[in-house]
């Protein structure tokens, strides 16, 4: 399941919610050389010129590829991409992998290439095994947008971020902490390994915990459930006996929360175990109303999927490079600039509880 510079009045998940500014530097493509630190998205971007004025091109294909095709999350993002383009003339489709796993996304983009699509959307199940055929990709001016999980940044023009990185790891820490007095051992439960947004926010995690207020809380174990809703259950069963002290866990991933809260609500742990993390409200609303969980983030997967189908469309037209700076606008969300490394962000994660969930259908 796991951020930026924008200058119109920010589009929020919630009425009240303010986007965040962080760019997220990630490690270069595997054979990236000394001599080729731009990347060679960086140096498309820098030989093309944007036209602002150029209009959405009619008949756009569009291909979302997720990192796993049953992935409930992603199945809403991807469909409400889908539906955006219908709105400027385009067609949408999602293929993808039924597994997780660092590889299973190669072949899909060999094929897209030979099918010709006008761009790629990849959320990408690892940062660098898809770099190869993305590159070819953009070789043959098919356009890359990375979106929830980003590739390395030179393997695709632009990476469509949910909500700032740094907010999304931090956040979860603050919010487990509150609930329990600031006391008491974690665990995370995340997707695979592999995953960057998963990575990035964990790193925010254990960034955040090294402050003094966070002295009697204690991160034992970061656990990996696949985002796989059996292997997170059990993963979820594996901590708490491995961990009899364990307090709370942290679950940054739609799948994972909703099979440890699952899981926990069966137990003998209901009520003394705190699950926080993303999930969404669809899936997590039985569990808020029976106080398994308390409280859980997410943004809007349909605004995800909505705003990255008019980023590729405005790149295969022509109307922006990735270049940092550039403007588009993406249909009813208003306008978007692109920030640093060709990152755009949606706006920060909404918190769910008794009070709201029912406001929310996703």
């Amino acid at each position: 399941m796991s951020s930026h510079v924008r200058t119109r009045r920010r589009v929020t998940l919630s009425a009240t919610a303010a986007a965040c500014v962080l760019a997220v530097t990630l490690a270069g493509c595997s054979g990236t050389t000394k001599n080729d630190t731009k990347g060679e998205a960086k140096e498309a971007a820098s030989n093309a010129k944007a036209d602002p004025n150029a209009p959405l091109k009619k008949g756009l294909k569009l291909a979302f590829l997720p990192k796993q095709i049953n992935n409930p999350y992603e199945k809403i993002v991807d469909e409400a991409g889908i539906a955006a383009a219908e709105e400027f003339g385009g067609q949408g489709k999602e293929v993808g992998p039924s597994d997780a796993k660092a590889s299973s996304q190669v072949s899909y983009i060999n094929t897209l290439i030979q099918q010709r699509q006008d761009a790629i959307l990849i959320a990408a199940n690892d940062p660098n095994a898809v770099c190869g055929p993305l590159k070819q990709a953009m070789k043959q001016d098919i356009k890359v947008v990375a979106y929830d999980s980003d590739t390395a940044k030179d393997c695709r023009q632009l990476f469509i971020n949910q909500a700032s990185s740094e907010e999304i790891g931090r956040s979860q820490v603050q919010h487990i902490a509150e609930q329990l007095g600031y006391k008491g051992e974690i665990a995370i439960l995340s997707a695979t390994q592999n995953a960057t947004n998963q990575n990035t926010w964990i790193e925010f995690m254990k960034d955040e915990l090294k402050d003094p207020k966070y002295k009697d809380m204690k991160l034992v174990k970061v656990a990996y459930g696949d985002d796989d809703d059996q292997k997170s259950f059990q993963e979820t069963q594996g901590l708490l006996k491995a961990y009899p002290k364990l307090k709370g866990i942290i679950s940054p991933t739609t799948v994972g929360i909703a099979a440890a809260a699952r899981y926990i609500s069966d137990s003998s742990y209901k009520g003394k175990v705190v699950i926080n993390g993303l999930g969404t409200p669809n899936q997590m609303r039985k569990y808020v109303k029976d106080g398994t969980v308390e409280q859980f983030s997410l943004w809007d997967p349909k605004k995800l999927g909505y705003l990255g189908s008019y980023a590729a469309a405005a790149l295969a037209s022509g109307q922006i490079t990735g270049a940092e700076g550039e403007k588009f606008k993406a249909g009813e969300l208003g306008e978007y600039t692109i920030g640093k490394d060709g990152e755009i962000i949606l706006g920060p994660p909404t918190v769910f509880d008794k009070k709201n969930i029912d406001g929310f259908d996703f």
